[in-house]
């Protein structure tokens, strides 16, 4: 039964690529599509990384930074946009999330394996040194410090218009 989440997180990712393919080649890009497919990558990992801590792979602290962070740069990032402001995503916070979803799979496809009998008999040794502890550890390390540089960056390279954004928000609220 649990193979079936490998199933449908691959299926979850390989739509949104499609989406996302689609949108580009043929020019279908809308606000929404803006909007909702960032949203989806968001919910995606998020759900992946929440229950890999509810089955003990991943520690919670370094999943509620990444979900943290993910919530506030999408609510900044929707609110500009709906403000008029595009804010491109930077090429490191493309990094992340591509590792990330490094990340998620390799734990996906290590956890299925290692509860899949057949796999287990042939290869249990080398999936529990996959699994071990540290390694998995280092590699969360590594994702939660993009997930913050990436956070913090996207403040730094985006205070004027955040301050803009901001000040409009301040006076529309003063004029009520």
């Amino acid at each position: 039964m649990r193979q079936w989440s490998l199933v449908i997180f691959i299926l979850a990712a390989v739509t949104d690529w499609y989406d996302g393919w689609i949108a580009r080649r043929w020019g279908y890009v809308t606000r929404w599509g803006t909007f909702f497919d960032p949203l989806a990558d968001k919910i995606l990992t998020s759900a992946a990384l929440i229950a890999y801590v509810y089955l003990g792979l991943v520690e919670a602290w370094m999943v509620w930074i990444i979900v943290i962070r993910d919530i506030i740069i999408t609510l900044l990032r929707s609110f500009s946009e709906y403000k008029g402001k595009f804010v491109a995503t930077s090429y490191l916070a493309k990094v992340k999330t591509f590792v990330q979803f490094v990340v998620i799979y390799y734990l996906l496809i290590l956890y299925v394996a290692n509860i899949t009998p057949l796999l287990q008999e042939n290869f249990g040794e080398l999936i529990q040194a996959l699994l071990n502890y540290s390694l998995v550890y280092s590699m969360m390390i590594i994702v939660t410090i993009l997930t913050l540089w990436t956070g913090i960056s996207y403040f730094i390279f985006n205070w004027t218009s955040i301050k803009e954004l901001y000040e409009s928000a301040d006076k529309k609220t003063q004029a009520d």
